[in-house]
């Protein structure tokens, strides 16, 4: 016996892939420009859109009639962000990057790709998201990944960002292999040239990684003789998330004596 989508399945799959099209950062979009990003027919876009926007996911600039997201996104996000803590771990990021000179990002995972849910590694070219095979902040995820996730097998085709970025997935898989035994990621240049990165996970009881923290530089500021010294400042700010970041329940038994 299989099991058969819900009635309305459809319809709610194609509003949510909606909301998706702006993960790139795009500030707005017009129906035409989503339903090619989606494969639909312009009346259906615009079908879903206007539902959206009666629910205050979309709002719609009324001289462009271009879409943005809206106020409803905007309140799940800051109780999302709230809920998980991560008002907390701003401050340590905030003393990493302070002491270390560099980029400081905390990220969690969301299918093939690293989501920066704090810190200061957000562009208007590239938004939140960083794929998981061409980063540091990925390679840890992947290592160590929470149940029900996949390692390299899971993700789609590797695509190429330089001529360094890893796109067997064979060296994928013997690259996670030595950040398991290493318990750090390095990124060399992988997903932007002149671009070093290390991580390292920030893990949970069960040895997953609920997110990876990451310290971002130039190869002139995170040398080869330096890496130690990030990786002992990363994996610190690391060990205090793992507290910080822990549900309310678990993070005052963890405080108990």
């Amino acid at each position: 016996m299989t099991n058969s989508p819900a009635p309305g399945a459809q319809a709610v799959r194609r509003a949510l892939d909606i909301l998706h099209c702006f993960h790139d950062n795009a500030p707005d979009l017009s129906a035409s420009e989503m339903s090619r990003r989606l494969g639909l027919s312009t009346s259906t876009t615009h079908r879903l859109a206007r539902t959206l926007l009666s629910a205050d996911f979309l709002e719609q600039d009324p001289r462009t009639a271009r879409y943005r997201l809206g106020p409803a996104v905007t309140e799940l996000g800051r109780l999302s962000y709230h809920q998980r803590g991560l008002h907390l771990a701003a401050p340590e990021l905030a003393d990493l990057a302070d002491r270390t000179g560099a980029t400081a990002d905390l990220a969690l995972r969301s299918g093939p790709y690293a989501v920066i849910v704090a810190g200061g590694s957000v562009t208007p070219r590239t938004g939140l998201r960083r794929p998981l095979h061409s980063t540091a902040l990925g390679k840890v995820l992947l290592a160590w990944p929470r149940p029900g996730e996949g390692g390299a097998e899971s993700l789609p085709a590797l695509r190429a960002f330089t001529d360094r970025t890893i796109v067997r997935r064979d060296r994928l898989e013997a690259e996670l292999r030595q950040v398991r035994a290493e318990r750090y990621a390095l990124n060399d240049g992988e997903s932007a040239q002149g671009v070093r990165t290390i991580a390292v996970p920030v893990l949970d009881h069960v040895e997953s990684a609920r997110f990876a923290l990451a310290v971002r530089g130039t190869p002139e500021l995170i040398t080869t003789d330096r890496r130690e010294w990030f990786l002992d400042r990363a994996r610190a700010c690391a060990r205090a998330l793992g507290i910080l970041l822990l549900p309310p329940a678990e993070r005052a038994a963890a405080d108990t004596p």
